[in-house]
């Protein structure tokens, strides 16, 4: 007989329970090993993210943006159209990269249409130049995307202008600028017509104190592909990244033209943003509101609640909560009207911002009153946000006033908003499609010339006149104006080259007459008189004339930035040869720069960065009393 059959009935129960238990044990131990791995894996940190209790419960609070950094690219490139002022000389390795790069696009090929002429006879001509092109791509850039662009001759080239040359399309890589076979892929390109720094140097080697071999392409480059942007999350967790997926897609649905949703997750650990079309021109914007979207989406009004008491609570958090508000949409707007006559300014001015983007007509009152009595910078921008408003008269009926504004930066902010708004107080000229002439009425003379963008002059009060009598020579006598006091007109000397025959011809004292005279080429389609000069070389004139007193009032040129962002965005072992800095607003630009090549950053580069923080608008100031550091020299 079996022994648990001999055993009795009460010490049978106690075996079997012993053993259930045991088993029952085993059972557990097994069984929560499973779990404590699999909540070790889903609860995993990447890395800790501390934000302000008014961005709890955003996107920014579960993740992080990455791949939203500018992106410095370069390449070797080629100039044409010069008139005898390039050069064949150049190192040997750039030599033999440009022959291998002409040849692979088709010079000296027949089939291509350029069988005429070879790489080398292109190379050794005198109207053509080797050069270095550089520039940023902006954080985040979809495929298309412009921006501007640097040109320098290459160091060692016997090249003395780049005036008047055109860039032919030039690939941008990203990294240093290599000539070997290892070469990046190219995210851009680069071509158009080269804008030549016009502003003399404080210590420049040239008779006329121009540097004509370095000089810009206003949006001369294309971005070649989608810039990526990803989220990475704090903490691994699918079920996290799907709610963050979900938000995000709600807020920013897929639009025309959109190829994917604007997120998609990759992983537990990522996120994959798409910008939207509509945002292809401002990815920064788009980046701002992505980062402070609600993960609560169905709660706007608790959620612009919350923030509105968080606000109020620690007014230093107006920027984060004029995101926050803008991010949730049209459903904040009631939780914010009443704050856009709040006391406290920068509650006030936070929840302007968002009424203004969230396109609400009853900001358009208050943003008036701070355009008029806000601080400098809050009016500034008030104006700024008015630009995007709807058709309304008293927007243009309350900025024109401000054209006579004691703040030179109040001035050009509505000068640049009514523009934007088509404003017919504003008169606009094209000469010969080389740039556009603004006229602005006002009271208080002033030019502002651009540097980025369109090539645009603008002249505060047109019956400015040159001041008579005037004997004025630049450029080593190639220009001269001369006018007896009482004279309308002015006699105008100009000639194109050094063995050109000169040229003589009459033009009016007034500035908004003047300034096409100097760019205007006489045709026979187009018989008015002119003397055909660049945008560049008009610019240039104006500057002198202005340095030496015959026009009055301030000018006011838009501060060059690519360099800064170029020197900002590159890694510390990038090193590029440049030519000399050619920032008008900075002394002692005469020697070279080489990035990374000091760790202490140079007098021109620390003046740069305080340059370019200088204001609002991102333009310098030039006033009559005196030369400041960080304005063109008188």
């Amino acid at each position: 007989m079996p022994l648990f059959l001999r055993m009795p009935r009460a010490s049978l129960l106690l075996a079997a329970a012993v053993a259930l238990a045991a088993i029952a044990a085993c059972g557990e131990i097994v069984e929560r090993a499973d779990p404590k791995v699999e909540m070790e894996k889903i609860n995993s940190s990447n890395f800790k993210l501390d934000v302000e209790p008014i961005l709890r419960g955003t996107v920014s609070s579960e993740a992080l943006v990455t791949g939203f950094q500018p992106i410095v690219v370069r390449g070797y490139g080629l100039v044409v159209g010069l008139q005898g002022t390039g050069s064949r000389l150049m190192p040997a390795d750039v030599r033999a990269f440009m022959l291998q790069e002409m040849a692979r696009k088709g010079v000296g090929n027949a089939a291509t249409g350029f069988g005429e002429v070879t790489p080398e006879r292109m190379l050794d001509s005198g109207d053509c130049a080797v050069v270095i092109v550089e520039g940023v791509i902006p954080p985040g850039a979809p495929k298309d995307q412009d921006f501007d662009v640097r040109v320098f001759a290459v160091p060692g080239s016997g090249s003395t202008s780049l005036e008047g040359g055109k860039l032919w399309t030039t690939e941008l890589r990203p990294g240093p600028l290599v000539t070997g076979n290892r070469q990046a892929k190219p995210l851009a390109e680069a071509n158009g017509p080269i804008f030549i720094n016009p502003f003399v140097e404080p210590k420049a080697l040239q008779k006329d104190g121009i540097n004509r071999l370095s000089g810009r392409i206003l949006e001369g480059g294309t971005v070649l592909q989608d810039m990526v942007i990803r989220l990475r999350m704090a903490q691994t967790s699918h079920t996290r990244a799907k709610s963050i997926e979900s938000a995000i897609n709600s807020t920013f649905p897929r639009e025309d033209g959109q190829k994917q949703q604007t997120a998609k997750g990759r992983s537990g650990d990522a996120i994959d943003i798409t910008v939207p079309p509509s945002y292809r021109e401002d990815s920064e914007e788009f980046v701002q509101l992505l980062t402070h979207t609600p993960l609560l989406v169905e709660a706007p009004e608790q959620t612009a609640l919350y923030v509105r008491r968080a606000l109020l609570s620690n007014p230093g958090m107006a920027e984060a909560a004029a995101w926050r508000w803008r991010a949730i949409g049209k459903k904040a707007v009631p939780m914010i009207q009443d704050l856009y006559e709040y006391p406290e300014e920068q509650v006030r001015m936070a929840a302007l911002v968002a009424g203004a983007h969230l396109d609400d007509p009853l900001s358009v009152r208050p943003l008036l009153t701070m355009a008029r009595d806000g601080e400098e910078k809050n009016r500034i921008v008030a104006i700024n946000l008015l630009a995007d408003m709807g058709r309304n008269p008293a927007i243009d009926v309350g900025l024109r006033e401000l054209l006579d504004d004691a703040a030179v930066d109040v001035r050009l902010a509505v000068f640049d908003t009514l523009e934007k708004r088509k404003d017919p107080l504003i008169g606009r000229l094209s000469v010969d499609d080389k740039f556009t002439v603004n006229l602005v009425p006002s009271s208080r003379p002033m030019l502002y010339v651009a540097q980025t963008g369109t090539p645009r002059i603008v002249l505060f009060d047109e019956s400015t006149e040159i001041t008579r009598p005037v004997t004025f020579s630049a450029w080593s006598n190639r220009l001269m104006v001369k006018a007896d006091e009482g004279e309308s007109s002015l006699q105008v000397f100009w000639r194109p080259g050094e063995a050109a025959p000169p040229e003589v011809e009459t033009a009016d004292a007034k500035l908004m007459e003047l300034i096409p005279f100097l760019g205007h080429t006489t045709t026979i389609e187009k018989p008015t008189p002119g003397i055909g000069l660049s945008y560049s070389e008009t610019i240039g004139a104006l500057h002198q004339l202005w340095r030496a007193g015959y026009i009055p009032g301030d000018f006011k040129a838009e501060q060059d930035r690519i360099l800064a962002a170029i020197i900002r965005a590159q890694k510390p072992d990038e090193s590029v040869e440049r030519p000399e800095f050619d920032d008008p607003g900075i002394e002692g630009a005469a020697g070279p720069e080489v990035a990374g090549a000091d760790p202490e950053p140079t007098s021109d580069l620390a003046e740069l960065d305080r340059a370019d923080v200088s204001g609002a608008s991102g333009r310098t100031v030039i006033e009559r009393t005196g030369l400041q550091r960080d304005t063109v020299p008188r």
